[in-house]
């Protein structure tokens, strides 16, 4: 079975879907609610245990009712949990899911996320085939470098600003101002870079230049949330097992169109 860490952080998230994003001082009825743990980390967890990998995710949480149900709701979706329990809240987020397809985001609180200082198992990283990193410390990204693979987001700002080991891929979102701005300043950190595109599929460049296509959805478009996620952990399962980086892609891109044609976090 392969083997990947996650290290990252979580978002308490409640999803609202409605017809459209209330306008300034609109009041717009819910089509229905519901609430699930997200976020960066929790989304790539949670797809790379369906996709069968054995998953160790190294987060932070509050100790707080939003923080314990997610450490459940995550456990029982087969993710082994290492948490750092923090005295602060669980970030949270309320996610408008549009009749578009589009998904408006609004952050609650600080984002929180594990620390090499942190006691945490950070030795079952030594042997793991991959680890995916966007959130944690400089020498919590140094300890992730022991892993065979390490691919990571541009949301791992400070980590990835400080001196450090580099890594093999950093996958951002060619339509997200900031990421690629964050990946333009890290560049030189990483091996490949690779950039989504939405419908247009995406590229990479670095060790190796190449393009991916867009893959059909496998069932009517819902929303858009956590698609770029839902790529990023087929693409890092696929290096950690071994593959191409053209087949990894691939990967990825199915976990990412799988994931439009379901409502929230998948």
């Amino acid at each position: 079975m392969t083997r990947i860490g996650v290290v990252g952080h979580v978002e308490w998230v409640d999803f609202i879907p409605v017809d459209h994003v209330p306008h300034p001082g609109e009041v717009e009825h819910a089509l229905g609610a519901f609430v699930r743990a997200a976020g960066g980390g929790g989304v790539v967890a949670a797809v790379l245990a369906e996709l069968g990998a054995e998953v160790d995710f190294f987060c932070a949480l509050g100790h707080d009712g939003p923080g314990q149900a997610a450490a459940r709701q995550l456990g029982d979706r087969g993710v082994h949990m290492h948490i750092a329990w923090r005295e602060q809240p669980t970030r949270r987020a309320v996610t408008f899911l549009d009749a578009l397809r589009e998904r408006t985001i609004v952050t609650i609180g600080d984002r929180l996320a594990p620390a090499a200082a942190d006691e945490l198992p950070w030795e079952r990283l030594r042997d793991a085939d991959g680890v995916y990193f966007t959130a944690g410390d400089a020498p919590a990204l140094s300890l992730a470098r022991a892993a065979r693979v390490v691919v990571a987001s541009p949301r791992a700002r400070s980590a990835l600003a400080a001196e450090g080991p580099q890594i093999d891929a950093l996958v951002f979102s060619r339509h997200d101002t900031s990421e690629c701005e964050w990946a333009g300043r890290v560049a030189a950190r990483a091996r490949l870079l690779v950039a989504t595109e939405g419908a247009a599929g995406g590229s990479w460049w670095g060790d190796s230049t190449g393009r991916w296509p867009a893959v059909p959805l496998p069932a009517p478009p819902r929303d858009a949330y956590g698609c770029g996620d839902s790529f990023a952990a087929g693409f890092t399962f696929g290096l950690a097992a071994g593959m191409p980086v053209a087949e990894a892609a691939a990967l990825g891109a199915q976990c990412g169109a799988r994931c439009l044609t379901r409502a929230g976090a998948p």
